[in-house]
């Protein structure tokens, strides 16, 4: 059985290497090979060893947002035979975050901007005031992914047949979850959609729909198509995000709650929401300037069906509009409109340590801008994740405006 330290079974080796046929319609998606249902090194149990207590600071060498220099409107960076490298980062957007969390001193933070239809990487904005001297933070997969998980488990639902409307009835479990909170009860006062599910990040209800519709094989399958246990293309080191996946029983409903042994850098929270932005496709991301005229958009790979792409859209915007980010988007003078996206918190005991996420894109019919807010508090703190998204949302749409629409001259009109 695979379990919270990684360890894989016969079996599992088996599923790593079998031939994947994904989606609800063979023929809209077909994955000949999913690498990544078996965690490529040991998953840390989160309760005993969370990853975060050894993280380190990134090489110079491999930082190459460190060793840019400013010239004209654009970061560039020479390479040792004087050529020139031009960086996709924006200037003004990556100073605006990275002043964000100075100013509000945030222990550790991080924030990623990216175009999604293109993957060009817009901003990877880090401050840590714990440790200064820390670089690396986007690329660093040492953060529990908590509840943006249940994007991945949302997926996996709606190819099983659940559909966004279809309500589940629960008791309790809003900060953790117990076998009882799984049984169908009279005590199940409440019944949400599987929309409004994600919305309010409902964690008794995730569990019971992976109990009830998902194994453990068809969540590993999902979360591989998603990118974790696989390497991100990217011309940064970035570490491959861990996802454990127990068997079966409490473990794999834990899990599909956004509970279980999982880890995400920030880089792959944005790319994450990025799949439902561009109709279901993964896009690898990009931070050099490719040659003049070779930027074609690229296909991508299929990740979901074009149907499924939109029914999570559908459930993330709810998040927005009816759950946990409700409060923070609908501040007067900093709302955005037509936003979507996930939350997530979660938090470490010994020593207390804060996560909480924001994952997102907007505008949601025409998507911009893709976006990744992660905040390690303290138990005192001033800003968290879904605060830093909405406004890493809001300034990349200021910086990436709409496209001018062209209309004919009306005294064309007729003509032909």
């Amino acid at each position: 059985m695979g379990g919270a330290d990684g360890g894989t079974s016969p079996e599992a080796d088996a599923v790593a290497a079998a031939a994947v046929q994904g989606g609800t319609d063979a023929g809209l998606v077909t994955l000949v090979t999913v690498p990544g249902l078996v965690p490529p090194a040991p998953v840390p149990s989160r309760l005993t060893a969370p990853p975060m207590a050894k993280l380190q600071t990134m090489p110079r060498a491999a930082d190459l947002l460190a060793r840019a220099k400013l010239q004209g409107e654009r970061l560039v960076v020479k390479e040792k035979d004087g050529h020139t490298r031009a960086l996709t980062v924006d200037p003004v957007l990556q100073a605006s975050l990275t002043k964000i969390l100075r100013d509000y001193e945030v222990p550790y933070g991080a924030a990623v901007v990216l175009e999604p239809s293109t993957g060009r990487v817009l901003a990877l904005a880090e401050h840590s005031q714990a440790q200064p001297e820390l670089r690396g933070l986007p690329y660093r997969a040492v953060f529990p992914a908590a509840s943006i998980f249940k994007i991945v488990t949302g997926s996996a639902l709606l190819e099983a047949g659940v559909t966004p409307t279809m309500e589940e009835c629960f008791h309790g479990g809003k900060r953790r979850l117990t076998e009882k909170h799984l049984e169908d009860s009279e005590r199940d006062g409440a019944c949400y959609s599987l929309a409004l599910a994600m919305g309010k990040s409902a964690n008794v209800i995730f569990a019971k729909l992976t109990q009830k519709h998902l194994t453990a094989d068809v969540l590993r399958r999902m979360a591989a198509r998603f990118h974790f246990n696989r390497e991100i293309d990217f011309v940064v080191p970035t570490d491959v995000s861990l996802a454990a996946v127990p068997e079966d029983g409490f473990a794999l409903a834990n899990t599909g709650a956004g509970f279980g042994d999982v880890y995400m850098s920030p880089l792959h929270g944005a790319l994450v929401a990025a799949v439902a932005a561009n109709d279901g496709r993964w896009v690898d991301p990009v931070l050099v300037e490719p040659e003049q005229g070779s930027l074609l958009p690229p296909e991508g790979e299929r990740v979901l069906t074009s149907e499924a792409a939109k029914a999570l859209t559908d459930m993330l915007e709810a998040t927005v509009t009816h759950g946990t980010a409700r409060g923070i988007f609908r501040e007067r003078n900093f709302r955005v409109d037509n936003a979507v996206g996930k939350t997530g918190t979660l938090a470490d005991r010994n020593p207390f340590r804060d996560y909480s996420w924001f994952v997102g894109f907007a505008p949601r019919d025409n998507p911009r801008v893709a976006v990744a807010a992660l905040i390690v508090n303290d138990p005192k703190w001033r800003i968290r994740g879904t605060w830093l998204g909405r406004e890493a949302l809001r300034l990349g749409l200021e910086r990436v405006p709409a496209p001018v629409e062209l209309t004919a001259p009306a005294s064309a009109a007729g003509k032909h």
